[in-house]
């Protein structure tokens, strides 16, 4: 996994986090959803790395 590509899956994950947990404290539903989409994207990004990864050993 390249180490820019992992950067971006960590950033996104803590970003979406980050949102998620503050849209939930003003009980904003929409905004929630946008984080936790966000921090699953970077999950998968994450994951989609490690399989490249997987396949070149």
């Amino acid at each position: 996994m390249s180490a820019g590509e992992k950067a971006k899956a960590k950033a996104e994950q803590v970003v979406g986090r980050a949102v998620r947990k503050v849209a939930h404290a003003v009980h904003k539903n929409t905004l929630e959803a946008k984080g936790a989409a966000l921090e699953t994207r970077g999950r998968m990004r994450g994951a989609k790395e490690r399989t490249k990864d997987s396949f070149k050993h």
